[in-house]
């Protein structure tokens, strides 16, 4: 079993940045990547971005894409979602995913792929 604990959601006006981390714990000896998925009130569940084990490959939605970073560091066992010129339809609660992998540089974006979430945290973006 692997947990994953999101931090750093808030409130921030449009046009800020946030960004949010997410440790991993528990069973990380295998290789796995990393995603963040958002769930809006009356929206579906949506990909955001994602991190490959290895940090070679990364994938990011065309919602977020030229507005984000994503990044890991697998000795700390925590990756990063950095989110830039927020907008308030980037109000969502933000969770990380975790799956096991065999290839070092896949990235899935669908979220039937990932088998490990974490809680959530909550980012509020006002006009």
């Amino acid at each position: 079993q692997v947990q994953l604990v999101e931090s750093g959601g808030g409130s921030v006006q449009a046009g800020g940045s946030l960004t949010l981390s997410c440790a991993a714990s528990g069973r990380t000896t295998s290789m796995y990547t990393m995603g963040w998925f958002r769930l809006a009130p009356g929206k579906e569940r949506e990909f955001v971005a994602g991190i490959s084990w290895s940090g070679r490959s990364s994938v990011g939605a065309d919602s977020v894409k030229g507005r984000i970073a994503i990044t890991r560091d697998n000795a700390k066992k925590t990756v990063n979602l950095q989110m830039n010129s927020l907008k308030p339809e980037d109000t969502a609660v933000y969770y990380c995913a975790a799956v096991g992998v065999a290839s070092r540089d896949w990235v899935p974006e669908f979220s039937n792929q990932y088998r490990y979430w974490g809680q959530g945290t909550q980012v509020t973006v006002s006009p």
